[in-house]
């Protein structure tokens, strides 16, 4: 401290005191020579060269001396104050004469020091400059710091603002580091003093300015009109376009005249992009907008050579349950229906013939280039086997032929041959001996089957399948192993009201009446039973055999009589011959059919 420094302390501090009388002061020498009167003029004069300061409050002050660690500041007070000079690193041109501000900590401490701090003032001011923001909705620039949770860290005057990443921009960012280090101008949305925390917004200022802009885009809004947009979302629907403050919605079948899955194959978050205004609810709060709108449409360009039976290439862009659509240019696309991929009258899946991407060639079948549709056929690129000069001899009646089941149904089942040619099968021709209610029964979808043919219309694309064919009728056989009056040793497979199915010997099925199946006992006979039946009715041409047991032990249960036929003299009538078991064994011819039976049933 300088001697003036002391002795201006010491006359201030001893002017405080009530009772100093100048005239008991031995001074000795020290003010002599000033009457009462000049002395009280004198400490008036001085005491108006000091300021009345107030700590904890902003002042400011000026710069009297700048060394290493300190830098010395006047503020009008009795003795100067000294800040560290790394409170003014902001400041490296800072100089003796410039003006800053301080905020007084203490006019005296320990030391007897006036103690000052910028950088308590520089937050003091800081604090209310954003509060008179908050207040009077002022803009203030802030620098970017760094990114942090959710957003930036954004100094404003000295304090860390935070600004979420929902008030950078109207539209969504997905980068936050593209900010950092870059000055921006935003407004103070809160304060919180408990938590010392500020939030701030940029996108308010954006909104404001996009308002005049949304305003005048509405009022001069139309249809047809072109505007330009950003991408602001996308979805699998469509894109979200920014117009200026204004969203409009590009659905995905009007960005391109093709066919795309999802908008991300030809857009791009953020591309400027150029679209025409389709349609407008009227608060004009839905726009609807178009893109491919912007060009001519692809049918437009098709060739004038191209008519019914041009051959075509494309690719397959889309498989359904009724058939593939070829693409064969950007919005163009055929319809290539089911029965039109195969010459078989068996309709299946398309996806049995072709896949989404196959490229493949085609045949124009119907062509309308005002409704801009087309229809397409795969199966007239091959020869139409029915048409074939071979078919008839192919498949002449008696031929043998081995097929895939395709279909079944109640009366029968589609049998494949070849590619295009389907024969049907009638569920009474696939066997001698039994009696299928279904084809299921017999064979299932995929097997394959050795047929002969029965009928051939190849006019009418018919063909009549038999599988039972391929093998001789055994019932010519069976007329002499099951006469009416013979015994045989049946199965009770099933029982109803009307009576019992029974298995008989090489498969065959017999049926007895109810009445038929009493026992000597007075039982009924049950399923699972095998016991003695006698044959009491035959008919070849139907296929049918009626046995009773009852009639094996009843002698007044006479047996009906065979149907008439007329017989050569030479024939020995069934029913002349004597009842007795049959006995196939001991008969060559028999054995030889059970043999050939036998193997055909395995």
């Amino acid at each position: 401290m300088t001697l003036g420094m002391l002795k201006i302390r010491v006359i201030c501090n001893m002017s405080n005191q009530k009772d100093f009388n100048w005239e008991d002061f031995d001074t000795k020498g020290f003010g002599e020579g000033y009457s009462k009167d000049k002395r009280a003029e004198m400490e008036a004069l001085y005491a108006g060269t000091l300021n009345e300061i107030t700590e904890k409050e902003v002042i400011k002050g000026t710069v009297v001396g700048i060394n290493d660690k300190d830098v010395i500041i006047n503020i009008g007070f009795k003795s100067d104050g000294l800040v560290p000079r790394t409170e003014f690193r902001d400041l490296p041109d800072l100089k003796i004469g410039d003006e800053v501000e301080l905020f007084i900590e203490e006019q005296e401490n320990s030391l007897g020091q006036l103690v000052l701090s910028r950088k308590k003032a520089r937050m003091v001011r800081a604090w209310s400059d954003i509060e008179a923001a908050l207040e009077h909705d002022n803009v203030i620039e802030g620098l970017v710091k760094r990114r942090t949770k959710g957003g930036l860290i954004v100094d404003i005057y000295g304090v860390e603002a935070f600004l979420p990443g929902s008030q950078i921009d109207v539209k969504p960012i997905r980068d936050f580091d593209i900010y950092v280090g870059k000055k921006m101008e935003v407004k103070v949305v809160k304060i919180n003093h408990t938590n010392d925390n500020v939030v701030v917004s940029h996108k308010v200022l954006i909104e404001k300015d996009l308002e005049k802009q949304k305003a005048e885009i509405l009022n001069n809004l139309e249809k047809g009109q072109v505007l330009e947009g950003v991408i602001k979302n996308m979805t699998n629907f469509g894109v979200f376009i920014d117009l200026g403050g204004v969203d409009g919605l590009l659905h995905i079948t009007d960005i391109s005249w093709g066919r795309i899955n999802h908008p991300e194959e030809v857009l791009n978050l953020d591309d400027k992009v150029q679209i025409v205004v389709l349609d407008f609810d009227d608060d004009k709060k839905r726009i609807s907008l178009g893109m491919k709108q912007l060009t001519a449409h692809p049918w437009d360009a098709l060739s004038a050579d191209l008519e019914v039976g041009s051959k075509v290439k494309g690719k397959i862009v889309n498989v359904a349950d009724y058939g593939a659509f070829l693409e064969l240019a950007a919005g163009v696309e055929g319809l290539i229906h089911v029965s039109e991929m195969s010459w078989s009258q068996h309709l299946r899946n398309p996806a049995d013939f072709v896949k989404v991407g196959d490229e493949i060639e085609a045949v124009v079948l119907t062509l309308d280039k005002d409704e801009r549709k087309m229809s397409l056929g795969i199966k007239q690129l091959t020869e139409d086997p029915w048409t074939k000069g071979d078919m008839a001899a192919k498949y002449a009646v008696g031929t043998k032929h081995t097929g895939v089941v395709r279909n079944l149904t109640n009366f029968g089942l589609f049998l494949e041959l070849e590619e295009g040619i389907d024969g049907l099968v009638h569920v009474s021709d696939l066997s001698w001996t039994k009696k299928i209610k279904h084809p299921s029964e017999f064979v299932k979808v995929g097997d394959n089957l050795d047929v002969a043919v029965l009928e051939l219309d190849v006019e009418n694309r018919r063909l009549a399948l038999g599988h039972k064919q391929l093998e001789e009728n055994p019932w010519d056989t069976f007329e002499g192993i099951f006469p009416v009056g013979s015994d045989h040793k049946c199965t009770v497979v099933s029982k109803n009201d009307k009576g019992a199915v029974l298995e008989l010997p090489y498969g065959l099925e017999g049926f007895a009446t109810s009445k038929n199946l009493e026992k000597a006992d007075g039982t009924s006979v049950e399923v699972g039973e095998s016991i003695e039946f006698k044959v009491t009715e035959f008919s070849k041409d139907d296929k049918r055999i009626v046995l009773s047991h009852t009639a094996t032990f009843r002698e007044e249960a006479k047996p009906a009589a065979a149907p008439k036929k007329a017989k050569k003299k030479e024939d020995t009538p069934a029913s002349s011959a004597p009842a007795e078991k049959s006995t196939l064994g001991d008969l060559d011819a028999l054995a030889e059919l059970k043999e050939k039976m036998e193997g055909g049933k395995k």
